[in-house]
């Protein structure tokens, strides 16, 4: 993107919010009353954990289960008490501030995503980052089958518990790699090859 682009967009983005003020400065209060709610719910996660009492508890004596429950936890917790309201507030709202703008922004609203959508594509070509938890899944799954699912943290040293993550990646290697790669050399040899 060159600086005239990128000065255009800045004048265009400022004398939009300019023009919307008051829809602007509802959507942030209304975000960080939304941040704050995930905050509250997450203390109050802390503080209410069924599985380790907070005040005697100490993270030596929390069990990967501990760790996994807690985590469903606040998701649960966080998408019943902040989520939903929150979706139906911008969901709604956005829906009833699109329908009063003229149609002159709205066109142009339109015309610069998809500039943008296809200079992020051609930047860089999508993807996910899904791996990540992923990987946390299968670490639960081999610390499972290894049977130290229940076993608190401390009753293992920390190599314990890195080197099962490093095993659990060599298995995913394994698993997953060992098959794309006959898979790439059989197309390889009978279409890329022939090509």
């Amino acid at each position: 993107m060159s600086e005239i682009e990128k000065s255009e967009d800045w004048t265009f983005w400022k004398n939009f919010i300019k023009k919307h003020r008051n829809s602007f400065i509802i959507a942030i209060i209304a975000g960080i009353c939304c941040i704050i709610g995930l905050i509250l719910i997450l203390l109050w996660v802390i503080e209410a954990n069924p599985f380790v009492d907070p005040r005697t508890g100490r993270l030596g004596n929390w069990t990967l289960n501990y760790v996994v429950g807690t985590i469903i936890l606040l998701i649960i917790w966080d998408l019943l008490f902040v989520g939903v309201p929150a979706a139906l507030f911008f969901g709604i709202g956005g829906y009833l501030w699109w329908r009063r703008l003229p149609e002159e922004e709205k066109q142009e609203i339109k015309e610069r995503d998809k500039k943008e959508k296809s200079r992020k594509a051609q930047k860089y070509g999508g993807g996910g980052g899904g791996f990540g938890i992923f990987m946390f899944i299968a670490y639960c799954i081999y610390i499972a089958v290894d049977g130290n699912y229940n076993t608190p943290l401390m009753n293992k040293p920390y190599t314990y518990w890195l080197y099962s993550y490093m095993l659990t990646f060599m298995w995913i290697i394994i698993v997953f790699g060992i098959p794309a790669a006959i898979i790439l050399i059989i197309v390889y040899f009978k279409v890329w090859r022939k090509k």
